[in-house]
């Protein structure tokens, strides 16, 4: 049994696109990061960096105690490589799709994370940074388009790739028409469609029914942490 530390984030999505995709049995531990429950002294035990998703799995391949990660990328590795599902058994595979990963990781979800912050959360309208990080999250999509120009999803094979791209590829809160990256378009439209992945936003819906940032309270427990944050 598999415990998930999740609210309803892009990068929260991606674990359950994954379990639910797999079929491993998990927990939902639901924690609403707009009320600060990331916070709390039991979740920083398992997330040290007050960030969802996080998880523990309390049967590991190593036959041990119970394994805390966080960080949505290792936890889909860690996953991959205990189920061997959506992964590679060469090497050359291994890496197609790891690259990709981390190029959502260090890429594609920081930048359109500051293009959402910036269109539609900071206090103030400041148009070099919306102008900076539309343009940049157009660019980041133009890469995802020509990679999908000759091949059905990321890495070839539909993978932990795909899953953690997916997610945040949203171009109607990221100033972005899918017109333009017909490839990206055809890709996120058969990813939309997979039984799991619509499971996965069901789930979604039940847990948290206001997406959207209700109040000021809300904003400044999100956008308001310092070193202070650190405890």
């Amino acid at each position: 049994m598999i415990d998930l530390y999740y609210w309803t984030t892009p990068n929260g999505h991606k674990i359950t696109i994954f379990l639910e995709e797999t079929g491993l049995p998990y927990r939902l531990r639901p924690v609403n990061i707009s009320a600060g429950e990331q916070f709390d002294p039991a979740f920083l035990a398992i997330s040290p960096n007050n960030r969802i998703p996080a998880i523990v799995d309390h049967a590991p391949p190593d036959g041990g105690g119970p394994l805390p990660l966080f960080e949505s990328g290792a936890i889909l590795l860690y996953l991959a490589g205990k189920t061997g599902r959506y992964y590679a058994d060469d090497l050359r595979g291994r890496c197609e799709i790891m690259q990709w990963l981390f190029w959502q990781m260090a890429g594609l979800g920081p930048m359109a994370g500051q293009n959402h912050h910036f269109s539609h959360y900071a206090p103030e309208v400041i148009p070099y940074a919306i102008d900076r990080y539309v343009k940049e999250t157009g660019r980041l999509y133009g890469v995802l388009n020509k990679r999908l120009a000759d091949r059905e999803f990321v890495a070839g094979d539909y993978s932990i790739a795909d899953m953690a791209c997916y997610p945040w590829v949203l171009p109607e809160r990221q100033g972005q028409k899918l017109d333009d990256f017909p490839h990206l378009r055809r890709w996120k439209a058969a990813i939309g469609e997979r039984p799991a992945v619509k499971r996965a936003y069901e789930l979604a819906r039940t847990v948290n029914t206001r997406p959207a940032l209700a109040d000021d309270k809300a904003r400044s427990v999100l956008f308001g942490q310092s070193k202070d944050t650190v405890k």
